[in-house]
């Protein structure tokens, strides 16, 4: 039996420092090959993932020695949690240690987006000078809307304070007494309240069975003309086609998007609007939260085999 496999492109001097300790297999681009991964993992006590591994039911059912898989990252899309929580398995992640990275990108797009900065830098390297093409909006004053008011929804708010910005929140989890929400002076609404009033919307919610496909046509028609929408979280929580309509029957004034419902994404109509910014999956790929995620999830799978408790466990009872 073999100790630790780490599918995907995760590097660093916590990896270096865990296979000192463990016999541990990189292979940065198994995912990519499903078969392949299944025939390895059954020798293996420990899964290394980030986003791009489906550890499936079927994965896990050929992973008779799995003790924990720990996932590089805070989304769980991509790991089937009810099958492994009931063959056994215990899953690691890491919640915050990529928050502030994503906050910031978060608040860089909607700095773009607001005075054009990526189009006004392609044109002005192509010899122009347009002052006048490239009108801005301050973002003080405005309001931003929050959908998902977590660890990262909330660090973008006090970012966003910091320019001045009123905030609305939607997030069925919390009330209007939550602490975050109080420190942010944020007004917790309900989502369609959120999308009427806001001047900048931001996403920041998971990929569930009550989240994909949230943002709808529907939900695009009930934003201002005015208004641009960022999201930063997964892509499948917005259906695509309906916000290039909504782009092209200016409903809404634009878009930045790091997440896309299918990644890497195939080329298609959003990539020749010029009011929007696509990017791609890096919000999180920081060196500094790079560095404390892989940390994280090393000592975390580490504890695990050692004996002891993980730190960041999602199906905690197991152990209990």
């Amino acid at each position: 039996m073999r100790d630790i496999l780490i599918s995907e492109n995760i590097r660093g001097a916590a990896v270096d420092a865990l296979s000192t300790r463990f016999d541990v297999s990189c292979l940065p681009d198994l995912w990519k090959d499903p078969n392949a991964l299944a025939t390895q993992i059954a020798e293996f006590r420990a899964l290394i993932v980030r986003n791009q591994t489906r550890v499936t039911s079927a994965l896990l059912a050929a992973a008779p020695n799995l003790k924990v898989i720990g996932r590089a990252g805070v989304g769980l899309d991509n790991v089937d949690v009810d099958y492994a929580t009931k063959a056994g398995i215990l899953i690691t992640y890491t919640p915050d240690q990529n928050a502030i990275s994503v906050a910031e990108i978060a608040i860089g797009q909607m700095l773009s987006l607001a005075h054009s900065i990526p189009n006004a830098n392609y044109d002005t390297k192509g010899g122009n000078w347009n002052r006048q093409q490239f009108i801005g909006i301050e973002l003080y004053g405005k309001t931003l809307g929050i959908i998902g008011a977590g660890k990262i929804g909330y660090l973008t708010a006090r970012r966003a304070q910091a320019f001045g910005m009123k905030i609305l929140a939607y997030d069925p989890f919390l009330t209007q007494d939550n602490v975050y929400l109080s420190e942010l002076n944020a007004k917790l609404v309900e989502l369609d309240e959120l999308l009427a009033h806001a001047d900048i919307v931001s996403c920041h919610l998971p990929a569930t069975p009550q989240t994909i496909g949230l943002m709808d046509g529907t939900r695009f028609r009930k934003m201002k003309p005015t208004a641009y929408f960022i999201n930063t979280a997964r892509g499948e929580v917005v259906r695509e086609a309906d916000l290039l309509a909504a782009l092209k029957a200016k409903q809404i004034a634009g878009a930045a998007l790091d997440v896309r419902a299918k990644e890497p994404p195939e080329p298609g109509e959003l990539e020749l609007l010029p009011n929007v910014i696509l990017t791609p999956h890096i919000a999180a790929f920081t060196r500094e939260a790079q560095q404390r995620v892989t940390k994280a999830i090393c000592e975390d799978v580490a504890r695990v085999l050692d004996g002891k408790p993980a730190q960041n466990i999602v199906n905690g009872h197991l152990s209990r």
